[in-house]
């Protein structure tokens, strides 16, 4: 049988372990890509730990949600791809769907989307689980329109920064609010930046609506964060969170007569249901990326299979720059 390369982990907080595993077939609806580049995300560093409660995957497994490639093979009834093609998509490393840190990956064809032409295969791979997520919150659940203002906390992290570019593609007038050495990002994609460690909420709600608060306000950060939301919403606003775990406090919401939506993107992944819709996205993705509207930050740095820890280590302990990509191929 035919072999490819793949890391593998056996055991929760296990290392990764680079082994020859059976090469995938596709079945009728996939199609098989030689995958290039596998993006690397916390939630990546959590299924190893199994940590994630609500992103489990069955080990000894292949991590890698995230996968840019080439389709080298299509399986029966596949009709929007070919070889030859260049694609990507989140596509696996959860729920028992093989992931992306290996050499070729049976794919579901619904979750996949032709690259960006003016992206490469590692800027490709960084892009569709923060896309998906930023996308589902601000276009699926809030429906951001043109002079609307959009508060995004976490506004430099991964899902941060492209929700910041998506609601000013669609014409928000976007607030991010991070660490100072994420101000200067900030503003350069059009952005007014807001340094969350020399202001609190109060004030720059005051500062920047005049105590009237934010349209749509995007948390990306979980826990206090969305206390912060909840707070920084306008009236009849809409506060959105893809990290919306605990347990909070709703008065300053309910008060508010604002609206709260969840986002939980791994469900297609997990369940089946919505794949077309994770594809669709993707396409979207390409349009405002080929649009120059949408470009995913890297961290500069690289790693192989071999050294796919690596980029594990640097998310867990905060010392990325960006996304990291794993080169596979």
């Amino acid at each position: 049988m035919p072999t490819m390369r793949a890391a593998v982990v056996e055991a929760a907080n296990g290392p990764f372990r680079v082994s020859d595993l059976e090469h995938p077939v596709p079945k009728s609806g996939e199609v098989l890509v030689r995958i290039r580049a596998s993006g690397v995300n916390p939630l990546d560093t959590k299924i190893r730990a199994g940590a994630a409660a609500h992103a489990r995957h069955q080990l000894p497994a292949v991590l890698g949600l995230d996968l840019a490639g080439i389709v080298e093979e299509v399986g029966e009834g596949v009709t929007r791809f070919s070889p030859g093609d260049e694609v990507y998509g989140m596509t696996g490393g959860v729920g028992g769907n093989q992931g992306s840190l290996a050499q070729y990956a049976a794919v579901d064809e619904r979750l996949l989307a032709i690259k960006p032409s003016n992206l490469s295969m590692r800027e490709a791979a960084a892009l569709p689980l923060i896309f998906i997520t930023a996308w589902e919150g601000l276009v699926d659940r809030v429906n951001v329109r043109a002079g609307q203002t959009v508060l995004v906390l976490g506004a430099g992290g991964g899902v941060g920064h492209i929700a910041v570019q998506i609601a000013i593609a669609l014409g928000a007038d976007v607030y991010g609010v991070d660490s100072t050495s994420k101000g200067d990002y900030l503003r350069s994609l059009g952005a007014t930046a807001i340094d969350y460690s020399s202001e609190d909420v109060d004030s720059y709600v005051a500062r920047h609506s005049g105590g009237k608060g934010f349209d749509v306000v995007y948390d990306t950060v979980g826990g206090a964060g969305l206390d912060t939301a909840f707070k920084a919403v306008a009236r009849f606003g809409h506060v959105v969170s893809c990290l919306g775990w605990g347990t909070h406090a709703l008065a300053p919401l309910s008060f508010k007569s604002a609206t709260y939506s969840g986002v939980f993107t791994l469900i297609p992944l997990l369940t089946g249901e919505g794949r077309e819709h994770h594809g669709a996205i993707m396409r979207e993705a390409k349009k405002l990326v080929e649009a120059g509207k949408v470009s995913p930050r890297l961290d500069p740095r690289t790693f192989t299979l071999e050294t796919a820890a690596s980029a594990h280590e640097l998310i867990e302990h905060r010392k990325a720059n960006g996304k990291l990509v794993v080169d596979v191929d």
